[in-house]
């Protein structure tokens, strides 16, 4: 065992990266933004509901709908998957190597815990670093589990949340059913009230009123200060809830499912070709099939609070069958050799997928908030996706080129040095063969 590989560890090289796993993380960013860009360019509420802002009908309503069926919290179950999936590898290579990886994994976890508050508070609220770290400080512990129990356990997880999301959909539509037809001004029992208060509060996330939009648009089309104190508030009322609950346990339910397909080399190509196929088609037909029922569900109900609410019963059973499915098809790809013009670049965007995901925010709140360009609520839900599909291009064609020249992203480079405590090569110091030195002279 080498004594400087325990008082010096050290980071990945490119050489021992697993290839199918960067391609599916650069897959998942890039689709993120799918999602995030709703929520940087409109009011918060608007992601979900189509008739707060940005147009719900014609392409704006076909393109929520295809948001809904094939990209919302897909990407994110993808991500999470990985996350997962990077646990077990860097740890079995630390301890392959002779090294204490405990150490180097919370320090990893800390700092990322610390790079996601200041996302959050100080550029964008949904900045999802923060509970990514948080829910990663359980994983260390979990990483000797039999890849069988991970699995069952990420299952239950998610099933636990579809049934978690049943109950509180019966409950509030009861609460709704239980005034309905009641003047306003009538004389309530206390638990009638308090169903009415409930549901009207959920009603009101839903469907803000023009007050509550209007005050969202004016913190964001004004000063860095006024988008600070609506984006600190926003935060704050989201962390301030508990964590470790049915209602976002998902992120962890993926992590341990990423474990488990790392254990088991599912990204290094363990599975017949035929199986990655099978496992393609099948997930995301069948994810298709049950997301698209839910997605009409809600459009014929008008999207109501009480059709969307029925929708997410199964959102966490799509989000399963289609990541998994994702992942299986992308796999499948690298696996073959096939379609390397895209998958090259989609494994550079991975490798510095942390680089790529803050440049998202940069970008997005320089269009889009008061102190850059001002565009916030001014884009229609289609037209923001032509930010979309630049931020794309510019980065497939950014990353390989970075990675030429570089070892890391500028900001996993920062993030390594600081998990060990020890500045980072940075620059790729060309390999110099002992041919390209003059012969010498005999004479």
């Amino acid at each position: 065992m080498a004594e400087g590989n325990l008082v010096n560890p050290a980071p990945v090289e490119a050489e021992e990266r697993v290839e199918a796993l960067d391609t599916v993380r650069g897959f998942a960013l890039l689709g993120i933004l799918l999602m995030n860009i709703c929520s940087f360019g409109m009011p918060s509420s608007a992601e979900g509901n189509p008739t707060v802002w940005g147009g719900s009908t014609g392409a704006d309503y076909w393109l929520w709908w295809v948001q809904a069926v094939f990209w919302s919290g897909k990407m994110r179950a993808l991500f999470s998957m990985c996350f997962g999936a990077g646990v077990i590898y860097l740890t079995s290579r630390a301890e392959a190597k002779g090294v204490s990886a405990g150490d180097v994994y919370y320090r990893r976890t800390f700092w990322l815990m610390v790079f996601g508050m200041i996302h959050a508070y100080l550029f964008w609220y949904g900045d999802i670093l923060y509970p990514y770290a948080l829910y990663g400080l359980m994983l260390y512990p979990l990483r000797k589990m039999p890849a069988r129990w991970l699995t069952t356990i990420g299952v239950l997880m998610v099933v636990a949340t579809c049934v978690s999301t049943g109950f509180t959909a019966k409950e509030v539509k009861e609460s709704r059913d239980s005034y309905r037809g009641i003047p306003e001004h009538a004389q309530l029992a206390k638990d009638v009230e308090g169903a009415r208060g409930s549901y009207q509060g959920m009603l009101h996330s839903w469907q803000p009123d023009k007050g509550k939009l209007d005050e969202e648009l004016k913190a964001y089309r004004g000063t860095y200060a006024e988008a600070f104190a609506n984006r600190s508030s926003a935060r704050w009322s989201w962390d301030s809830q508990p964590y470790f609950s049915a209602d976002s346990w998902d992120i962890l339910a993926f992590m341990l499912i990423g474990m488990a397909l790392a254990k088991r080399s599912v990204l290094a190509g363990s599975w017949p070709l035929r199986t990655y196929l099978l496992v393609a088609v099948a997930g995301m037909a069948a994810g298709t099939a049950i997301g698209a029922g839910a997605a009409n569900h809600e459009a014929v109900n008008a999207f109501s609070p009480i059709a969307a609410m029925e929708s997410w019963v199964v959102y966490q059973l799509v989000r399963l069958l289609m990541s998994v499915g994702y992942l299986a098809a992308i796999v499948g790809v690298v696996q073959l050799g096939w379609m390397t013009w895209l998958t090259g670049p989609l494994s550079a965007v991975g490798r510095m997928a942390f680089s790529n995901y803050i440049m998202h925010t940069l970008i997005c709140t320089t269009l889009f908030y008061g102190h850059g360009f001002g565009w916030f609520g001014k884009l229609q839900r289609h037209e923001l996706y032509y930010v979309v599909v630049s931020i794309w291009v510019l980065q497939l064609i950014v990353s390989p080129l970075w990675l030429r020249v570089y070892r890391f992203g500028p900001l996993e480079w920062c993030w390594r040095s600081l998990t060990y405590w020890q500045r980072q090569p940075m620059r790729i110091r060309p390999v110099i063969s002992e041919q390209s030195f003059p012969a010498e002279n005999p004479a």
